[in-house]
């Protein structure tokens, strides 16, 4: 099956693509409550006569194409499958069922690409010289699903990961592939500012806790201006705060939350250091006590150079333009996966209405086939990549 006869083959998938990301949309699931998307999946697999894989994961599952017995190299895609608690406000006809939760992040896009693109490689599964490990990672939003799937062993002995990300402001027929950080470490923070409650009038005989936490929102900014050079990049931003219950009484405490964006190790560890540091010293200066959580969320996307290159090219074979994206601040657990095989995360193009997230993202179901043939592309040209394949052998999974 030349680059022609794939193209073919996608557009004659495209109708069945649809009504599979049709029906996921109208289902959605939260994170770690994926049973019937599992099941769907499964059963669209099955009926294709794509293997599942033994491993133990309660939900999203694992396939391979390619043959059980062979020796040759694992390549694995990756597609989370997983919603958001967000109320549609789409106006679609195939709107979600479900009151509460919408796949406001395109992940029934991502799923129904990788079941096409599984349909795809089995249809040449004689060829192949190793196997496509084919990834339905569950809780992508909770930045625990790939983690759980590192647990199961899925990881163990693949060469190369690959996954991708629909791109709302970036048009259909575009992918946007680069080398290094394209999306952000993301830590969450709690902190909690204990001072002394009194009366509203009488602010002296007490400790005002929203003072410090006001000035320790202000003070958090510094970290960012004067810590992190300009030729870096950090995002801090509180989002949460909350701190009393009457107008004439001062609180005993203030709670804020909120989160930190990263793309490099080393500015991730300065900024928590000095985050920590600000926090001790505006509290002890207002004369109250601050207490630091960290929620440890995943690591910078960081893409392997040799893999952006295999990109580049099984995307101009499977006639994508190639764009170079702008990195984004969200963050995305398939960065665990790079932290276990080379890996390579691009963002397809999907000309959607909203971004992320939205109430009212949309996206043109016109990727799909685009979606489809780059990802079997992909781990085709993998497989028969030497180079690749002699810098896999040097990694420990």
């Amino acid at each position: 099956m030349g680059n022609a006869e794939l193209k073919a083959a996608s557009l004659e998938l495209e109708p069945r693509l649809v009504d599979i990301r049709r029906e996921l949309h109208q289902h959605p699931e939260l994170s770690n409550e994926e049973y019937e998307t599992t099941a769907a999946i499964r059963r669209w697999l099955s009926e294709a006569g794509i293997r599942i894989a033994p491993y133990s994961l309660r939900t999203g599952l694992v396939a391979e194409v390619g043959s059980e017995e062979t020796d040759g190299p694992i390549i694995a895609l990756r597609a989370d499958i997983d919603a958001l608690p967000v109320q549609e406000a789409t106006g679609l006809p195939f709107v979600s069922v479900y009151e509460g939760k919408m796949h406001a992040c395109g992940h029934d896009f991502h799923t129904a690409s990788l079941l096409g693109a599984a349909l795809l490689l089995k249809e040449r599964e004689a060829e192949l010289q190793g196997k496509v490990r084919l990834i339905f990672q569950p809780a992508e939003e909770k930045a625990t699903g790939a983690q759980q799937v590192i647990r199961s062993g899925a990881l163990e002995g693949v060469q190369a990961v690959f996954g991708l990300h629909n791109k709302p402001d970036l048009p259909v027929g575009t992918v946007g592939i680069k080398s290094g950080p394209l999306m952000a470490a993301a830590d969450g923070f709690k902190i909690q500012v204990d001072g002394i409650g009194t009366h509203a009038a009488v602010p002296d005989a007490g400790i005002d806790p929203i003072v410090a936490a006001a000035h320790i929102v202000t003070a958090l900014q510094s970290v960012v201006s004067r810590n992190v050079s300009p030729l870096d990049s950090a995002v801090v931003s509180v989002t949460k705060i909350h701190s009393g219950n009457s107008w004439n009484v001062i609180p005993d405490k203030a709670v804020m939350e909120g989160t930190l964006r990263t793309f490099d190790e080393r500015v991730r560890k300065r900024v928590r250091e000095r985050f920590a540091q600000v926090i001790d010293g505006v509290a002890s200066a207002l004369d109250t006590t601050a207490q630091l959580n960290w929620i440890q969320g995943p690591p910078p996307v960081l893409n392997d150079s040799l893999l952006a290159n295999l990109g580049k090219q099984a995307a101009s074979s499977a006639g994508l333009e190639v764009v170079e994206p702008v990195p984004s601040s969200a963050g995305e657990d398939f960065a665990f996966y790079q932290q276990q095989a080379p890996g390579l995360f691009v963002f397809m193009g999907t000309s959607g209405t909203q971004e992320w997230h939205h109430p009212g993202f949309t996206l043109n179901e016109d990727a799909l086939p685009y979606s489809a043939r780059f990802l079997a592309q992909l781990a085709l040209d993998a497989l028969k990549s030497e180079e690749l394949l002699r810098k896999g052998e040097t990694v420990v999974v």
